[in-house]
């Protein structure tokens, strides 16, 4: 009997692992098949993708790219992706940072009422707010002004950014807080020189995020800039895609190297973003 069992559990493990398997490779096929199908119908013309659209080009069309490239605008739209992305991560990160840390480590009466009020951020999405936030940013001045897209994408993420840090930082020990007190370390001076340092992971974890969703956000910069020498890659593709409507092959070149950089981006920031989501966990 025992034999039996011991066959049929490994049975149940081997199935088991197939079939998780097989869902990955589904999973990612969902994932690779339209970038490889984009990638290599931008090296066609639109007669081919319509006679031949899952086949390799015959010939290979790459002025589809080169002239992509040698487009001043599509530099100056990744320029300011690149400006509003980091300036953004720069508020957000920073700003959450000592919100968490005076979340996490003082005792204060109405801190967990206030954090709430913090969360509760998270129900309010950016298509919800628009129209109230329109009318904020006019009544400011920023419109056609990429504070007009920092201060709300900074503002919408601190929510989740202060979620995570706050939870970082009440991993880190009482202990090191008391020995850098007896040291002489101010409060200010514990959470620069010594949270901060300890804390990589997980600011790196929150930079990652909040540059791919600046990166990514489309209609916030679409109701703020109308100067098209604002426009931020996404909005390049709308536009693009609006002005080559018959010529499926160059939208698909010009949406390859749109998502380049956020591509080549996140593979090099996946380990970080991966250490930090788990450096909470592994420490608690």
């Amino acid at each position: 009997m025992s034999i039996h069992r011991t066959q049929a559990r490994r049975s149940g493990v081997l199935l088991r692992s197939v079939s998780l398997q097989t869902l990955v490779v589904v999973l990612g096929a969902f994932v690779v098949v339209p970038l490889v199908f984009a990638l290599v119908g931008g090296f066609k013309d639109t007669a081919q993708l319509s006679s031949n659209p899952f086949g390799l080009p015959s010939p290979w069309a790459p002025e589809n790219y080169t002239d992509v490239l040698a487009s001043g605008v599509f530099w100056r739209q990744i320029l300011n992706s690149v400006f509003i992305a980091l300036a953004t991560t720069l508020v957000v990160v920073g700003l959450s940072a000592m919100a968490a840390f005076v979340f996490a480590r003082f005792a204060f009466r109405g801190r967990e009422a206030l954090y709430t009020l913090f969360t509760v951020g998270l129900m309010f999405p950016f298509t919800v707010a628009i129209l109230p936030l329109f009318v904020l940013v006019r009544t400011m001045g920023l419109l056609d002004n990429p504070l007009g897209v920092i201060l709300p994408q900074a503002a919408f993420g601190l929510p989740m950014t202060i979620i995570i840090l706050r939870s970082f930082f009440r991993t880190i020990p009482r202990e090191v807080e008391e020995a850098a007190t007896i040291d002489g370390c101010t409060a200010f001076g514990f959470f620069w020189r010594i949270l901060l340092p300890m804390a990589r992971p997980a600011l790196a974890t929150v930079s990652v995020l909040a540059i791919v969703a600046s990166w990514n956000n489309f209609f916030l910069p679409l109701v703020i800039f109308t100067d098209p020498n604002w426009w931020t890659v996404p909005l390049g593709v709308q536009q693009f895609s609006g002005q080559y409507v018959s010529d499926t092959a160059k939208v698909l070149a010009y949406i390859v190297l749109a998502m380049v950089p956020a591509l080549a981006f996140y593979g090099v920031a996946e380990r970080q973003l991966i250490g930090g989501l788990t450096a909470g966990a592994s420490k608690g």
